[in-house]
């Protein structure tokens, strides 16, 4: 069973940043799996956000691009979300999942296997 734990959300104003940490159980996690952060709002449908495929490829839903950053660090089991020029758009609860394949569509979230439990973000304007 794999677990996984996101932390560092928060509030912050328009314009600023924030750089979210999802903790994992298994390093094996990071080695062979597809991760990535997705993210849910109030009266909307959740929408992927980021993924990190397990031979390093990255995708972003266009509204980020530019402005957010996914990476992992393999040693510390842990997958980080930057996340810079936020807008109150982004205000939404942000949850890390897990597929276990090599790849992985920010489009399919139902084929993501493992979930958080959610980090609250909050951009005021």
């Amino acid at each position: 069973q794999v677990q996984l734990v996101e932390s560092g959300g928060g509030s912050v104003q328009a314009g600023g940043s924030l750089r979210l940490s999802c903790a994992a159980s298994s390093p094996y996690v990071y080695r062979r799996y597809c991760m990535g952060w997705f993210r849910l709002a109030p009266g909307k449908e959740r929408e992927g956000v980021a993924s990190f495929m397990s031979n390093g490829w990255t995708t972003y839903t266009d509204s980020v691009k530019g402005r957010f950053t996914i990476s992992r660090d393999s040693d510390k089991s842990t997958l980080y979300l930057q996340m810079n020029s936020l807008k109150p758009e982004d205000t939404a609860m942000y949850y890390c999942a897990a597929r276990p394949d090599d790849y992985c569509s920010l489009r399919d979230s139902n084929s993501f296997t493992y979930w958080g439990q959610g980090t609250q973000v909050t951009v005021s304007s």
